[in-house]
């Protein structure tokens, strides 16, 4: 049985992954009459915003202890999801979604870094490993999002709008759960960190050779592949299920990324045995070249899409719980959510130009051919980090 704040935060990580909205996100922004390159603009300001709110917040979360770091995000995030159902009904809904999505992300900066070094500092040890704990969170959390992704289809098919208010609800409780978990900041501000001390241990971390040819294999190519696959994959599948008369879109949609997270739990939820039995090493040399060569096939294959998009979500959650590990154990305590946060930063930045050049190809070919010149870009990008740098060190293999 895991301890009483084991248990915590695995509820903490359900209440996350209950996205109601996730299955017809995007179908909800065509509906109100956004383009693929407004769409786009929306996702690369969030990625602005990433850019320019992860090491502060990532310091707020060091300097004023991660729970409290976790319950403004969360707050901030239950706000923007009421906010977006609501302006879905205005006559030009554009500016109100972009700074929607601004807010959205700030909300989402308080959390990435600050959330793994609550997970590192307080949870690991006694037994547990982070790939362990944080697998096994990811797959309960991936676990709930398989009704959830059911239920927002279904609530998707009477209104579009219905999902975000569900999920606004349901990531309030997150908050709630929050409260009643210990603050690991303590209570003498003199134990927390400086920003002089948080700075520094930026500058040590990117001045390590292996961290930033492994920054460019996963922060930048990697994640921006995979991102563009979840923001075109419901137009996509929209699109090759057409040909095949599958019924409403929207509960289809709803029931496929339940299958989606079902896999991405499996695989999640293995973490510790995937990383003692294939390496991190073979992982990081084989995944992402797998995972391009998936994008690129969807579209010499039209319906392979069903199956790439179910094997590109599963393998990039694992993936997500290794490079996280992988950059926890390079580096020290002091500012560590700092660090991950400014490692989140330069992915934000780094897909912005994938983002808009991709809303654009959308607009002008398809979907399906955006994602394809991303899975190439990401094939040829890996083979060349591993030939010039190899990011992944040899003793980490398991």
């Amino acid at each position: 049985m895991p301890s009483a704040a084991v248990a915590r935060y695995y509820a903490y990580k359900a209440t996350k992954a209950v996205e109601l909205y996730r299955p017809i996100m995007y179908l909800y922004f065509a509906s109100a009459g956004l383009s693929f390159f407004q769409i786009t603009v929306l996702e690369a300001a969030y990625n602005a915003t990433t850019v320019l709110g992860e090491v502060p917040t990532g310091y707020l979360g060091d300097r004023l202890g991660r729970r409290n770091g976790l319950i403004l995000g969360t707050v901030l995030i239950t706000l923007t999801l009421l906010g977006l159902g609501v302006a879905g009904g205005l006559s030009d809904p554009f500016p109100a979604f972009l700074v929607l999505y601004i807010c959205w992300s700030l909300g989402y900066t308080f959390r990435s870094g600050t959330e793994d070094a609550w997970l590192y500092d307080s949870l690991v040890g006694k037994g547990r490993s982070f790939s362990d704990l944080r697998g096994r969170g990811e797959s309960f959390a991936l676990a709930s999002g398989v009704v959830a992704a059911v239920a927002g289809g279904y609530l998707a098919a009477i209104e579009l709008a219905y999902p975000f208010y569900a999920a606004a609800a349901v990531t309030g409780l997150g908050a709630a759960i929050l409260l009643t978990v210990e603050d690991d900041g303590g209570d003498d501000p003199a134990d927390r960190t400086t920003l002089s001390a948080s700075l520094d241990a930026v500058r040590a971390a990117f001045a390590d050779p292996r961290l930033r040819a492994f920054l460019v294999l996963y922060y930048v190519l990697f994640s921006a592949a995979t991102y563009l696959a979840f923001i075109f994959l419901q137009p996509r599948i929209e699109t090759v299920a057409a040909g095949y008369q599958l019924g409403d879109v929207e509960t289809l949609l709803g029931w496929y990324y339940a299958g989606i997270s079902l896999a991405a739990a499996a695989f999640t939820y293995r973490a510790e045995w995937i990383r003692e039995t294939v390496g991190l090493r073979l992982w990081f040399v084989a995944v992402p070249v797998g995972v391009g060569l998936l994008l690129v096939g969807q579209w010499v294959l039209p319906v392979s899409a069903f199956v790439a998009f179910v094997l590109v979500r599963g393998l990039s959650e694992a993936t997500r719980v290794f490079a996280s590990q992988y950059v926890n154990d390079r580096i020290d305590d002091v500012g560590r959510a700092t660090t991950l946060s400014a490692m989140s930063m330069v992915s934000g930045l780094a897909v912005i130009p994938f983002q808009l050049g991709s809303g654009l190809l959308s607009d002008a070919v398809s979907p399906g051919a955006a994602l394809a010149a991303a899975g190439g870009v990401l094939v040829v990008g890996a083979v060349l980090a591993h030939v010039v740098a190899s990011p992944v060190d040899a003793e980490v293999t398991g």
